[in-house]
């Protein structure tokens, strides 16, 4: 198993290939992230790096999200990669009545991304879907050097239709654990005790994960959420309120995010009771549950979803920013990207116990950690009372000067190169 030297470890070091500007900071400190640390090969320079990616013909990435849902780690890594190589995005099939079977292919992120979509009729059986897929895959796949593109999994049901290909390299990025998810299909661990036997490097979106699939896998490697602090930062300074926030009175307490399963609906409710005169300002779109069950009190602000660009103006008017996720299966291994978000934008964060939340956040005391209703308003009375603290602004900068997308998404790719390098040598000697 390669694992990556300090200057390599997510969150340690630096890294000149893409420079992201860094928030102000005196110090960096490197969060609490166990590879099982040991020698790896260390690349030269990153010239090596622009090489192995000029090498790459393609990537092919397979997932259970859509592109425009919700700005998050798919996006922040890929667009990185579309800076370099084609980077085509398959989203899951539209169906529908009288559907001609096709891929519809649009253009992201000014031209570099191609997010690529099967429109399929109505009426299918699973087999017959994924029949129609594999015929629209092996016909776009047919311009393709297979030799020289990679697949990049966040779904292992996107194997039933990919198996019959053989990529110069295949990645598994797990990004949750979708199988404790709700409506996750019947067959999703069987695919992915599949996709795991298939992979040549494995990536976890969190430190929890990590070490629940460390021992299915020799070449498995945490990366956990990280941060555009400058695109949050802008809520450090004064922004204009925008207009569906502006009337909604002070003290603000806000969340952004997908509201789901996840979220901590009985948690909210109690909260809104408890204090009246605390706002609630909840954004992000209601999905796989009822938008009836959500609680709804003059307090409570529901203001659906909003744009990647448009967070820091929201973030800007808040007083504490919240993580309100239940404790259940579905969470247990999530590692949220907005927890440093939160930080960047120099925000106090109240969150339940999230693991990932807790190691290393609410161990370095840069989050309060509460759970129920009574230690959650506790902890809001105590963020209240730091968001003028410049002595932890300061600790929570010096955390955040150790990571970055930039930093997480190049070590990925001294790990593939790495791994790429290997596979072709083992390839090279059964061949002789």
């Amino acid at each position: 198993m390669f694992d990556l030297d300090l200057d390599f470890i997510p969150g340690g070091g630096s890294s000149s290939l893409t420079p992201e500007p860094e928030v102000t900071s005196t110090s960096t400190h490197t969060p609490s992230v166990n590879n099982t640390p040991k020698t790896a090969p260390k690349l030269a320079n990153d010239t090596s790096l622009e090489a192995y990616l000029t090498s790459v013909s393609a990537i092919i990435c397979l997932s259970h999200l859509r592109w425009d849902f919700v700005y998050q780690r798919p996006q922040h890594l890929l667009s990185r990669f579309a800076k370099h190589t084609r980077l085509f995005f398959f989203e899951e099939p539209y169906f529908y009545d009288n559907a001609q079977p096709r891929l519809e292919m649009e253009e992201r992120e000014e031209g570099r991304v191609t997010k690529v979509i099967a429109h399929l009729p109505n009426g299918l059986t699973p087999e017959e879907s994924d029949a129609k897929q594999i015929e629209l895959l092996n016909a776009f796949m047919a311009d393709h050097d297979l030799s020289k593109t990679v697949f990049w999994y966040y779904t292992p049901m996107a194997l039933e239709i990919t198996r019959q290909f053989t990529p110069a390299l295949t990645v598994f990025d797990v990004m949750d654990e979708l199988s404790a998810f709700k409506f996750a299909p019947p067959r999703l661990l069987e695919l992915e005790a599949e996709l795991l036997q298939k992979a040549d490097v494995v990536f976890t979106g969190g430190q929890s994960l990590y070490e629940a699939k460390k021992d299915r896998h020799k070449e498995v490697y945490a990366f956990p959420s990280s941060i555009d602090k400058v695109h949050f930062a802008q809520a450090r300074q004064d922004q204009e309120d925008p207009a569906d926030q502006a009337n909604i009175p002070h003290p603000r307490m806000g969340f952004f995010g997908v509201v789901d399963e996840r979220f901590d609906i009985e948690l909210l409710r109690e909260l809104s009771a408890a204090r009246p005169e605390w706002q609630f300002v909840i954004i992000g779109p209601v999905v796989k549950i009822d938008a009836a069950v959500l609680p709804h009190a003059d307090n409570i602000h529901y203001l659906g979803g909003k744009s990647y660009q448009e967070l820091p103006s929201y973030l800007a008017g808040w007083d504490v920013a919240m993580l309100l996720f239940a404790l259940n299966d579905s969470t247990k291994y999530i590692s949220p990207t907005k927890t440093p978000e939160y930080l960047a934008a120099g925000k106090p964060v109240v969150s339940t116990s999230i693991r990932d939340v807790v190691r290393p956040y609410g161990e370095l005391n840069l989050v309060h950690i509460a759970d129920g209703t009574k230690n959650f308003e506790a902890a809001l009375e105590k963020a209240l009372a730091q968001k003028d603290d410049a002595k932890w602004r300061q600790r929570a900068d010096e955390y955040l000067a150790g990571i970055s997308w930039d930093k997480t998404w190049q070590n990925m790719v001294r790990l593939m190169q790495c791994v790429s390098t290997e596979k072709k040598g083992r390839q090279s000697s059964a061949a002789k």
